[in-house]
């Protein structure tokens, strides 16, 4: 075990460590509230598969709940909720979490559950867990993509925004043919080739002594073998603008016409991505920003008009614009409105009063997150994976709060113009008296629950 070294002087405090099988290990105690949090990121996600096995990485952080050689079916979920903590997992374009929040005295509880199933899941992994787990994913892309409207509007832009053989070509829910495929022997391989202590790291964050937290860490996590067989994702490069705009007219049963839109914007831990990140919230963040006033308050040709920003840091992150109409208003009116709107900040830039409004909601956001133990270890997590220094954490918010008006309007007249994006143009399938008829039904349907 390395000798434990501060990686900051100011800001969180952080110590690190790496154990012999290459996990590292960042902690941060802090003893405000007798909680402790424990976070866990894998450098897996969407972007390490291959074609015909998409969704795979999304799969097995379902599978990583059922159950380990010493942990029963669901047992994960009942020992830390029943311990009084919480838990979950995630899975990105980039990487795969899973972390528990709990009372201080269970932390060891929540290091024995994430060590066991991280060196003995493939003793419980079976046929019967694995179609149980296609199931439920099968059912969550029913739920949150394929049967609900506008659903699959991020898959397909994501789609148009990448070329078909890009890494971030296809989102982490897969398709229904791929998660059928997959076999049992698929996600064997897959777990014996990603999930290895050293390709991740664990932080905890809370209410601990670092001393017995690392030798809990080294007891249970130190005998689990390395493994070298990880190949590098794809290369996720490419050209600064797309060069012209990809458009795509959707047909469907949805309540209104909507315009959505991706545009190519910098890696995330770039100085352009924080000067990006502000031009959107100016211009598409809130009830104050730019195209609500503009397309909401004043024209009244929209109900909704958000732009926001998807960082990455493997590829280009996206800049996605959603507008919803109102009444009769028509995509061409939107996307007038909306080229004009950023042509204007293209040449003009933020007011310092919006520059300064920006930054300040910016800021709030990011000590939002760093205010409970969970956001703290998520966020030391997301800097020694995706960028290799977890005390980044500290010189993030400075970062942003340090960037000029110049900054911002040049990444605007750079990367937001039509020839730098992939659009969705939604036109309802559904004639007015079709509509009005659902109405009608879904009121009825709601007066007689009450």
């Amino acid at each position: 075990m390395a000798n434990p070294a501060p990686a900051s002087q100011r800001g969180i405090a952080i110590t690190e460590h790496r154990l012999a099988n290459g996990l590292r290990v960042v902690l941060s105690e802090d003893h405000l509230t007798p909680v402790a949090a424990v976070c866990l990121w894998y450098d897996v996600g969407s972007r390490h598969e291959v074609e015909g096995r998409t969704g795979l990485a999304h799969l097995f952080e379902h599978l990583m709940f059922q159950g380990s050689a010493n942990v029963s079916n669901n047992g994960h979920f009942e020992l830390v909720q029943g311990a009084g903590g919480s838990l979950n997992g995630t899975t990105s374009f980039e990487r795969t979490n899973y972390f528990e929040t709990m009372p201080a005295h269970q932390l060891e509880l929540a290091l024995w559950l994430e060590a066991d199933r991280m060196g003995s899941l493939l003793a419980a992994l079976d046929e019967t867990s694995m179609e149980n787990q296609r199931d439920v994913v099968k059912n969550e892309r029913r739920q949150r993509y394929d049967n609900v409207p506008y659903g699959t509007a991020f898959e397909k832009l994501t789609a148009l925004s990448f070329p078909g053989d890009h890494p971030y070509h296809h989102t982490p829910i897969g398709s229904m043919a791929d998660l059928d495929a997959a076999t049992l022997e698929d996600a064997r391989a897959f777990f014996r080739t990603y999930y290895a202590p050293n390709n991740a790291v664990l932080s905890v964050v809370g209410d601990i002594d670092p001393e017995q937290t690392v030798a809990w860490v080294e007891k249970y996590f130190g005998t689990i073998p390395a493994h070298d067989g990880k190949q590098p994702p794809r290369s996720g490069e490419l050209p600064d603008v797309i060069g012209r705009e990809v458009r795509e007219l959707v047909h469907e049963d949805v309540p209104s016409r909507a315009l959505m839109a991706a545009y190519r914007l910098p890696h995330d831990g770039t100085r352009e991505a924080d000067a990006a990140d502000l031009a959107l919230t100016i211009l598409g963040s809130g009830e104050s920003s730019r195209l609500y006033n503009r397309l909401v308050r004043r024209d009244r040709t929209a109900v909704s008009a958000g732009f926001g920003l998807l960082r990455l840091a493997g590829a280009p992150s996206l800049g996605w614009l959603d507008v919803k109409t109102s009444g009769d208003a028509t995509i061409a009116q939107i996307d007038a409105a909306v080229d004009e709107e950023l042509a204007r900040f293209a040449a003009e830039g933020p007011t310092t009063e919006e520059l300064e409004r920006a930054q300040a909601q910016i800021e709030r956001e990011s000590l939002d997150r760093l205010t409970t133990v969970a956001g703290r270890a998520d966020e030391l997590c997301r800097y020694a994976v995706l960028f290799g220094d977890p005390g980044l954490v500290n010189e993030a918010l400075p970062h942003v709060l340090s960037v000029t008006a110049e900054e911002v309007r040049a990444v605007a007249a750079a990367r937001l113009h039509p020839a730098n994006r992939a659009v969705l143009a939604y036109e309802p399938t559904a004639t007015a008296d079709d509509a009005d008829t659902d109405a009608d039904t879904a009121a009825d349907e709601e007066g007689a629950t009450v």
